[in-house]
């Protein structure tokens, strides 16, 4: 059986799950089941069938209401008979498990009347799926070719004819466009505007165009389809040159030559608007002779990597287009709604306010809505505030803009859709951390497998790609460029609101009670009760949430009849910390099917001694302020856990080296913890992100630990990426770190190692080619030139933090020469009084630089050099400690009349500490 089969789709419900599952049932290890076999082969090509239809269907702009009806039907039916299937296989599991039932004769099929329930069940699902099969050939959807006559208008084409006064916040944007576009240089100079659908790209680039057209001898603006025809669009942009139609008979070939002849001695201007992929650029791109004549091309794009690969000069010519400010929104919106900013009448604010906000400085969303709201009551103002999550079903005046994010949707491939879907569980504004959607994704059975590649690093790529095409929004990002938190805007998150009730995919429960009178199986169910306590009753538990598959509540929740839930995989609790509840999950080991289970919050947590049954768990994170005092013993028998993140004082059992498959552990305590459990993480050959903890109370037996520790992940030391130690008490219990790691983990990206102090910095740092953030201790008799080199040739080191807490003894070189810190963005050091000296060229990509020292050192300057570091240093951030006044004042007025003269342009701070 494939794995890719078992990938769960948006679009097709649990069709390909399905398949897999009956793929399972025709093996071997179920051929006793001769009558049943039969059946299962002729439904797993029937289902087949089907699938094909509904991938048919998901590629299909269009849908007449037969064709609607029967997809979600079939889509209803697959999650149904899984469960089916489901329920089934554990049977088998269980009864063998106590009878040695697969292994034995088929007469024990018979004593145990398993045979006779699942012919029963079989024949359940051949009648349904009978039913399916001959409305599909009812209606003839094998040969169902949707057609509309519905024909919308591009708003790209009317966005090139608004009117100039009429626009707000774009002269600053229009202006560094320009300035970008309009230098000395005479090579063909291309650019790219990238940014969200509805943010004004068209708009922006068509100011430009009317702001420079006439320094070009021709010009040219010609939009780009979705599924373009790139010859007819060729053709276009010819016929604006030279106002002749080229022949429809011209090849490809001949209209780019046609226009590469036309062009040839122009100096042009042209804008190819909305590209959606590098293989359209890659063509149009040869339509432009390099004519040394100063033209220039701009592009607009919703995806990042096309805007990169479009520009001459890379990232250097990519312009982010960036939401309007809260002043420019307000004066767009209360200009459009009242006629002019400041003529509002004052019990409209607070409403106004609270919509503007939902618009998130989107200005089509602000155009949209304000047209909605122009000469209306406060009524409708207050029927929009309440309601504008569900204003894309079929409000007119918002077409325009469901229409512009709709396309972006349409352009995802499945995989992709169902990913971003699945982001309508979160609430508004909420702030989404990148490895908790990754493996609740990979929980839910949305990431594809891929040859040679990890689940987690597929998934990683679904994000980044969510990322490019600015369907999300990147808030966090690390040292290392690295996106790990993003927002879904207020808008787009309407609109994927929409969808997933639409297709049933998961469903929003502001109030609980509104369960009641939902007369449908609920799938998913993002429970946000503001919050007050989400208290299941049993009622809604045996109604529409009995085959509920995920629940995310957020607020207080009540567990008790949650249990009963059998077919949950995903489970996430976010109680918050503003509660002091206790969560009983002794019952949890009922969900057999239980894949993530995460809880956060100021709970205590009850667990069941045994855990054991939870065969499929994948993910066990307790983010709890109260300790979980031990967990189940037999927690270490799990077969498919692959994370475990538990509060820093829990213990772990013995025997935690058989989780062979585990990646993650944190927070692993060595006073909770015996020299056993310690020597078994180097048996855990999966381990790739470890944090551990050590309050440092107790020194001899620290050392004892830190050297056990230190052995047991030399035997794993190929497949760590992560090493994080944590430090409960900065006021004692250093020791000498690890000067020797052999072999060194030389896949390491990540190691912050603030429990201990090194006596020098190891040579095997030197071997970490792929770190990219660091941040150790190191006595101040340690850090010297030889060990700063080492540091300096780590390739991918982007972050580095230093601490000592000593006087350094000599003065220290930072070099410049040769590729030293080459990748280096951000550095800090926190030293009593750093003695450091930049040579000419150091660190040539530093962005910040943070220092942190006293003033009663020696008298001599803590940094030297500083003329030397690049220009392109932003972020200059200083504290200074000491007692005498004067000596700390003479120190900072030094330091900042020396940035001053050579940096001007970055931001300085310094202050006391």
């Amino acid at each position: 059986m494939s794995l890719s089969t078992m990938v769960v789709n948006a679009s097709t419900g649990m069709m390909n799950s399905l398949l897999g599952k009956l793929t399972t049932l025709m093996g071997d290890e179920y051929r006793k089941l001769k009558g049943v076999r039969n059946k299962v082969v002729s439904l797993h090509e029937e289902f087949s069938s089907m699938n094909a239809l509904l991938v048919k269907l998901a590629g299909m702009d269009e849908l007449d209401v037969q064709a609607k009806v029967w997809r979600d039907q079939v889509r209803e039916m697959s999650y149904d008979i899984e469960d089916c299937i489901d329920d089934f296989m554990h049977d088998l599991e269980v009864k063998g498990a106590t009878t040695g039932f697969l292994k034995k004769t088929a007469e024990r099929f018979k004593k145990l009347k398993v045979r006779y329930q699942i012919a029963n069940k079989i024949n359940g699902i051949e009648a349904r799926v009978l039913q399916v099969h001959e409305r599909r050939i009812r209606y003839k959807l094998d040969e169902y070719n949707p057609t509309t006559s519905i024909v919308h208008i591009d708003p790209r084409a009317l966005a090139i004819f608004v009117d100039a006064a009429g626009l707000v916040g774009i002269d600053t944007p229009r202006d560094e466009l320009v300035v970008l576009l309009m230098d000395q240089g005479q090579e063909l100079k291309v650019a790219s505007i990238v940014g969200f659908g509805g943010l004004g790209k068209t708009t922006l680039a068509n100011e430009v165009c009317r702001e420079i057209k006439g320094k070009f001898t021709c010009h040219a603006f010609v939009s780009v389809s979705l599924k373009p025809d790139i010859p007819r669009l060729l053709q276009n942009l010819l016929l604006k040159f030279t106002r002749q139609q080229s022949s429809q008979s011209s090849s490809l070939d001949d209209v780019i030559t046609n226009i590469r002849e036309y062009l040839l001695n122009e100096r042009y201007f042209i804008v190819i608007d909305d590209l959606w992929d590098t293989l359209a650029w890659d063509v149009i791109k040869c339509a432009f002779p390099e004519n040394n004549h100063g033209s220039r091309v701009l592009t607009t794009t919703r995806i990042y990597s096309v805007a990169a690969a479009c520009c001459s000069k890379g990232r250097g010519c990519v312009f982010k287009m960036k939401s309007l400010n809260e002043h420019d929104s307000r004066r767009m919106f209360f200009s459009r709604i009242f006629g002019s900013e400041d003529s509002y009448p004052t019990e409209f604010v607070d409403v106004a306010m609270d919509i503007l906000k939902k618009c998130g400085g989107l200005p089509l969303a602000i155009i949209s809505i304000s047209s909605l709201l122009a000469d209306q009551p406060k009524p409708t103002f207050e029927y929009v505030r309440k309601s504008l999550g569900c204003m894309f079903g079929g409000n007119p005046t918002l077409d325009q803009m469901r229409q512009i994010l709709e396309l972006s949707f349409r352009n995802l491939p499945n995989h992709l859709k169902t990913c971003l879907l699945y982001l309508g569980m979160y609430p508004e504004d909420h702030e989404i951390w990148r490895f908790d959607l990754l493996r609740l994704w990979i929980a839910e059975g949305f990431v594809c497998p891929t040859p040679g590649f990890d689940a987690e690093d597929v998934a990683i790529s679904y994000f980044n790609e969510l990322i490019n095409r600015s369907m999300i929004q990147p808030v966090y990002t690390n040292n290392g460029g690295e996106v790990l938190s993003c927002r879904v805007h207020d808008i787009m998150l309407d609109v994927i609101r929409f969808k997933i009730e639409e297709d049933n995919f998961i469903s929003v429960l502001n109030d609980l009670e509104a369960v009641l009178g939902i007369h449908r199986n609920i799938r998913r169910a993002s429970l946000q009760c503001s919050g007050e306590e989400c208290r299941l009753t049993s009622a809604m538990v045996n109604g529409s949430l009995s085959k509920v598959r995920s629940v995310y509540a957020l607020g207080g929740f009540s567990c008790q009849s949650v249990m009963l839930l059998k077919y949950i995989r995903v489970l996430h609790l976010d109680m918050g910390f503003d509660r002091n509840d206790v969560l009983d999950l002794t019952g949890i080991s009922r969900l057999f099917l239980l894949r993530c289970l995460k809880v956060v919050g100021n709970t205590r947590i009850e667990l069941p001694s045994q855990i054991g049954e939870l065969r499929q768990l994948e993910t066990l994170e307790l983010a709890l302020s109260i300790s979980v005092s031990n967990l189940p013993s037999d927690i270490v028998s799990l077969p498919l856990l692959l994370h475990l993140c538990v509060s820093g004082h829990t213990g772990f059992p013995d025997g935690i080296g058989r989780l062979g498959l585990l990646r993650t552990l944190r927070l692993f305590n060595f006073e909770k913890n015996s020299v056993e459990t310690i020597e078994g993480l180097g048996e855990m050959t999966s381990l790739s992100e470890l944090v551990f903890q050590w309050t440092g109370k107790d020194l001899v037996e620290g050392a004892r630990h830190m050297d056990v520790l230190r052995s047991s992940l030399q035997r794993i030391s190929s497949s760590l990426r992560i090493l994080e130690m944590l430090h409960g008490n900065w006021g004692s219990g250093e020791l000498d770190g690890w000067t020797t790691f052999s072999p060194p983990p030389i896949h390491l990206r990540e190691m912050w190692m603030l429990g201990c102090v090194f006596s020098m910095i190891p040579k095997w740092f030197g071997h970490l080619r792929d770190l990219q953030s660091l941040n150790f201790k190191v006595r101040g008799a340690g850090l010297k030139d030889d060990g700063v080199a080492i540091l300096a040739g780590l390739p991918s080191l982007v972050f580095l933090k230093l601490h000592s807490e000593e006087h350094l003894e000599e003065r220290v070189r930072i070099p410049g020469s040769g590729m030293a810190f080459r990748a280096l963005k951000e550095f800090h050091i926190r030293c009593r009084h750093p003695l450091l000296t930049f040579e000419a060229g150091a660190m040539p990509m530093l962005k910040r630089l943070y220092l942190n020292c006293e003033s009663g050192g020696p008298v001599e300057a803590p940094l030297d050099g500083i003329e030397h570091l690049p220009d392109g240093l932003r972020v200059i951030d200083i504290a200074i400690s000491g007692e005498r006044d004067e000596v700390r004042e003479a120190l900072k007025s030094s330091l900042k009349n020396a940035f001053e003269e050579h940096h001007p342009s970055a931001a300085l701070k310094i202050q006391h500490w």
